[in-house]
């Protein structure tokens, strides 16, 4: 099944591991990360086949926004991993393992493996390193399968056969374009559209760009033939809106299924004032929703109502909401309400977005707690200071005491960007009735 799914990819992905000098093996790497699968979303906010957090993937050049996320971006993702790995590369002294390693984990942790080793006078390569059990696992998995690829075989496998062809080419479409426009111009599926270009999240193109869509080789050329004889205003559709009292940017992009910074930008408004009688222009989409089945908003919705307890509720979110407040609310596990919305514990919620939440039974949610983030003298509510141990991260405290990383940061004001470091003292707001570990 992975390398089928692999078959769009690889071709592309083996040529910029070979043009940038590096070892063949790595273009099996995002099947140790995905399955090779461009819209794989791990807990720890992993996105794309290769997998960037969102503070790596913006490090390496990849825009995250309403429109666009360019970990999902094949092209933008398997560059930015490229130029990663060859930094790790360089940073551990040429050791692919340990680079490899360090792609896993961090790498902070293989770094205070190597020096812990180091100062013990024990060696540091890979193998003799004390790294976490996924580490362990994830370096080994990758040479596995190399041997799997090279001789399938001799351990029974029966592998997809991939062409040794590009199986996609890229076309310039000039600005922001539907992608059933797209799909239908190019006589296409409008699901191969999105598993070309997962990088888009919505129902067309982002207008800022990348100005750029991946086809099947023998498609390119109807698109190019085709754009060159689409009129401007077929690429997008625009709903003309009359602004009515009591309106607010929030309520208009809610009815329209849009974020406010869209309007803003196709408007050109700066702030949040807008009066009554003034006329807003807000991009819309060709065909309905259930069209775009592979877009961010179907492909969540999808995973919502994958029967999951006896009785699915909604919840719409609030100001100050958090998984593990909204999790308790419900005495549900806040991991568990985090994957039944195709999300992660650690994602953003925003007022007036709408979870789907799965219990045994019916039931209708305890009275909300103190917002997290403004922890108010409860009975059950204490404030801990914590010491950061070797190993420690912001996942693996949170975890440990039942909270949110995000809550973390709010609470000590932390750089998301910066390591924690060993003997750093942090504040916790821990419910002491809730077991932690």
């Amino acid at each position: 099944r992975v390398t089928e799914r692999a078959e769009r990819y690889l071709y592309f992905v083996m040529e910029a591991v070979e043009q940038a000098g590096m070892p063949a093996e790595l273009a099996l790497l995002p099947i140790v990360e995905s399955a090779y699968d461009p819209f794989a979303y791990s807990h720890g906010r992993a996105s794309g086949m290769w997998q960037f957090i969102p503070a790596t993937g913006r490090r390496y050049d990849m825009r995250q926004d309403w429109w666009y996320d360019g970990r999902r971006d094949v092209f933008a993702s398997t560059e930015g991993a490229l130029r990663y790995l060859s930094d790790l590369h360089k940073q551990f002294d040429g050791d692919w393992l340990l680079a490899l390693a360090a792609y896993n984990s961090g790498e902070g942790r293989v770094r205070r493996a190597v020096q812990s080793n180091r100062e013990r006078g024990l060696p540091t390569d890979f193998w003799s390193l004390k790294l976490p059990k996924e580490t362990r696992a994830y370096v080994p998995k990758l040479l596995a399968l190399a041997r799997l690829v090279q001789s399938p075989q001799r351990y029974g496998v029966a592998l997809h056969p991939v062409p040794n062809s590009a199986y996609f080419a890229g076309v310039d479409i000039g600005g922001q374009l539907d992608l059933a426009q797209a799909a239908r111009l190019a006589g296409l599926p409008i699901d191969e559209i999105y598993r070309l270009n997962p990088g888009f999240n919505r129902w067309a193109t982002s207008p800022d760009g990348p100005h750029r869509l991946l086809l099947p080789v023998d498609a390119a050329a109807d698109l190019t033939a085709a754009l060159a004889t689409l009129p401007v205003a077929q690429r997008v559709n625009w709903q003309r809106y009359r602004v009515r009292r009591g309106d607010s940017l929030l309520s208009i992009a809610r009815h329209f299924g849009t974020e406010v910074d869209v309007i803003r930008d196709a408007n050109r408004i700066h702030g949040n004032l807008i009066r009554a009688g003034q006329a807003l222009m807000i991009p819309s989409a060709h065909q309905g929703a259930s069209h775009y089945a592979l877009s961010a908003t179907q492909r969540r919705e999808k995973i919502q109502d994958t029967p999951r307890g006896a009785q699915q509720q909604s919840y719409t979110v609030r100001s100050g909401d958090s998984f593990w407040r909204i999790g308790r609310q419900f005495g549900v596990d806040h991991r568990a309400l985090a994957k039944w919305n195709g999300m992660a514990p650690g994602d953003p919620l925003k007022p007036g977005m709408t979870l789907k939440v799965w219990t045994d039974k019916a039931a209708e949610p305890t009275p909300a707690l103190a917002s997290a983030s403004a922890p108010q003298a409860r009975s059950h509510m204490r404030k801990v200071g914590y010491t950061v141990r070797g190993g420690d991260s912001l996942a693996r405290i949170a975890g440990r005491f039942n909270v949110d990383v995000g809550d973390i940061l709010r609470w000590n004001r932390i750089d998301p960007n910066r390591y924690l470091q060993p003997g750093q003292k942090i504040t916790l707001y821990i419910d002491v009735t809730n077991s932690y570990r």
